[in-house]
Order: C-alpha cells, then structure tokens, then sequence
C-alpha cells in the first residue's frame, strides 16, 4: 500500500464516497490524510447511510459537514442528502456551494434551509455537468444570468417550480440530454394547468407523478420516453422522428400524440394503461424497425376491441419479443389469431394472465404456432391466497395442458412466474 501513488489513494477514497467512510479510511496515514484533503473527487452526506445522523442536532451536523467538505479540494462529486433531518442555516449551505462550486460536476442536492437557497444562482455560470434537486423551491429563472452551459443532466424530485420557471431552466441549459421529473409541485398562474417545454439537445426524459390539463414537449432530438404515474388530459410529443424507446406506466391520459416521432422506435412498453386499439395502433403503425413490443395489464376503451396480432406481425417484421397480458375475450382469439400470418422473428414470447380461464391455453396455443423461431416462453400468472376448487381445478388444467402443448416443442425454454 506504501507504494501506491497519493492519486491512486485518492481515486480509492472517492470510490468508498460516503463521507464517514473517507473520513475513518483516511486516518490510515499520512499519505491517506494527503490524498484526502488534495486527490479526493467524490463526497457523500447521506442521512441513511449513519443512524447518528439522526441524533445529531441541526447546528451539529452544519459543523461536521462544513469541516469535511473545507479539508478537501478539487472535489468533483457532492452530493448532500439529508432525508428526514430538520431545516439548515442557509449561511453554511451557501458556504459549502462557494467553495466547491469552481471544480464541481456533479451535484446531488437534497437539504432543506431556512431561509430557502436559490442553487440556480449559486451554481450557475461553472462546470456543472449533473444537477439532483429534491426537496427545494426554485423561482425567478433568469436564463440570461443562471446559465448552465455543460450541464448534461437534470432531475427536479418533489421540487416547487411554475410551468414558466421549468420552461426557463431549460433553456438556460443548452446542453441538456436526460431530464427527470418526479412529483413536482408546479406552480400555475393560468386556470388551465398547462407546460411547454422545449430542448434541442434533450434526448432521455422520465416524468412521473404529474397532473397536468396539457403537456406539450418540443424535442427534436429525443431519443426515450417514460411517462409514469401521471394524470394527463393532453400529451404531445413535437420531433423529428428520432424517438427509440416510448414507455407509458399506469398513466391517465385522453390524448396521446408523439407526431412524426415513431418511425425509428425499437422499443414500445406500455403497462396498466386504457388504450383504443384502432388509434393506439395507429400512432406506432410506422415503427418497421420495433424490435420489442410490450402491452402489459392493458385494458380496452371498448369490450369489443381486441389486439390485432396479424396487424402486428404485419407491421413490425423485426419483431423479436413480445409481451401480452389483457383481459381475455371470445373475440380476441376468433379475431385476433385468424388469418395465417406468422411472428417470423420472433424469439422471446412473454404471455400473462390476471384472472385464468380456458381461453388462456387456446391463446397461448394459437400464438406457439405462430412463432417458428421462437426460443423461450414466459408464463406470468397471478395465482390468489384463497383458492376455491374451481381455481385449483383451472390451474391443474392448464398446467397439463402446456406440459402436452409444449412436447410438440421441445426447442422451446419455458418459463413461469407467478405472484
């Protein structure tokens, strides 16, 4: 270990990150206590990672973290996380940022002071290339002053901000590619809940637990697209077709567009979520590249629709896994599964069920049929605590009826899962 470089030392020191860790590790010796205050580039406060940081006071812990971060220099990688411990003095927070503010590049943010800390202002202008926030009130954007020329990623958790100031910070980061949005508090001035938002770097954006009457996104060069947990009356997605993966998650939605943006999509994941076939279908009918189609927990606007599997084939001849897992009806195997068209590349097939019946081995069966090249297949089922004999009597049978149908292929990996 004496033959290490101090450099060394101190990339070893910012893999331990958390900050008691660094501390306690760099007593080791003097070479450690040099590469600690000159070589360490990554720092962590997290209140769950020490149960005394609970039991600490307030001013106890300002000291602690203050003479910590006041030993190094050159840090790269701060992240302050302090879940469930009372409000700071903003005077020692605002030290904190001065001091490391030149040299940082990543900024994980979650402290709460009185009075509030505008980071925008103290952070602005530098070489930030990352920016957590939780917990925090941002206003007054001022795109023109609070640049953020090399940030690359934001996320905004739990934060207040109006619908103005988020299109505003956009704005004033020219270089954005990920932004994540998760249970915002977003401030309206206007009756009609309303956001527009446009980046054209921004390529990944994660948005969940939002309600919003409209959300209009203008991103040309947007790449992935998660909408989780939200209530939407209106989202529309404004690109240039570069759009690959599209995930909607238990979203409430009564319009959904993305526009010209499906042509290049591979991935489309949608779970507990009301669609209509007809225009769902419509909207990803020109994605020939899909390469992976999930339609998980789905349910039907109307009880006479049903997934066209013929369609799909049709539509996506580079489909290689597909995932289902709706309702069951009549009409979804005389309608869905007629015709002899074939999921000629397909090779994962994932089939789930939430209440079993007998269509379920039919469907399973009709599709098998369909999939010449087909290497594993997944059963997902839900199987209830209490189990009348009915139940176990269904369960019994469709257990014999995939070992029989599934000796007619033997090249086939089968798979179940049940909760």
């Amino acid at each position: 270990m004496e033959s290490l470089p101090v450099e060394v030392v101190g990339n070893i020191l910012s893999r331990l990150g958390a900050a008691r860790d660094v501390v306690i590790a760099s007593a080791t010796c003097r070479k450690w206590q040099e590469a600690w205050r000159n070589h360490l580039h990554t720092l962590t406060f997290n209140s769950n990672d020490w149960p005394l940081y609970h039991e600490f006071s307030t001013s106890r812990l300002e000291i602690l973290v203050t003479q910590t971060i006041f030993q190094t220099k050159g840090l790269q990688c701060l992240s302050i996380i302090m879940d469930d411990v009372d409000e700071f003095s903003a005077a020692p927070v605002i030290a904190w940022l001065m001091y490391t503010r030149e040299t940082l590049r990543q900024l994980h943010y979650n402290v709460r002071t009185t009075p509030n800390i505008n980071i925008l202002e103290k952070c602005g202008r530098q070489k930030l290339e990352v920016l957590a926030l939780a917990h925090n009130t941002i206003t007054g954007v001022e795109p023109c002053y609070q640049k953020f020329p090399c940030l690359r990623s934001l996320s905004l958790s739990y934060v207040s901000i109006s619908a103005l100031d988020l299109s505003l910070l956009l704005t004033a980061c020219p270089k954005i590619e990920n932004l994540a949005l998760v249970s915002l508090d977003i401030v309206m001035s206007d009756p009609q809940a309303m956001m527009d938002l446009s980046s054209c770097s921004l390529k990944d954006i994660y948005v969940e637990a939002i309600s919003l009457d409209k959300f209009i996104l203008e991103a040309d060069s947007l790449e992935k697209l998660h909408l989780k947990d939200c209530t939407l009356e209106v989202f529309e997605l404004v690109g240039k077709g570069m759009l690959r993966f599209l995930k909607v998650d238990d979203v409430s939605v009564i319009h959904l567009d993305i526009g010209e943006s499906a042509e290049n999509l591979e991935i489309v994941d949608v779970s507990n979520f009301t669609i209509m076939w007809a225009k769902f279908h419509h909207m990803i009918s020109r994605s020939s590249k899909l390469r992976k189609l999930r339609l998980w927990g789905v349910v039907f606007d109307d009880d006479d629709e049903f997934v066209d599997i013929e369609t799909i084939s049709s539509c996506f001849p580079l489909l290689s896994h597909l995932s289902l897992s709706y309702d069951l009806r009549e009409a979804a195997l005389q309608y869905g599964l007629q015709g002899s068209f074939v999921l000629e590349n397909v090779i994962v097939l994932e089939l789930g069920w939430t209440v079993i019946n007998d269509l379920f081995s039919t469907w399973v069966s009709g599709l098998l049929e369909r999939c010449p090249l087909l290497k594993k297949l997944v059963v997902h089922g839900v199987v209830s605590e209490t189990k009348t004999h009915e139940e176990c009597n269904m369960l019994a049978n469709f257990t014999s009826s995939i070992v029989k149908l599934m000796r007619k292929y033997m090249h086939v990996e089968v798979q179940f899962e049940y909760e």
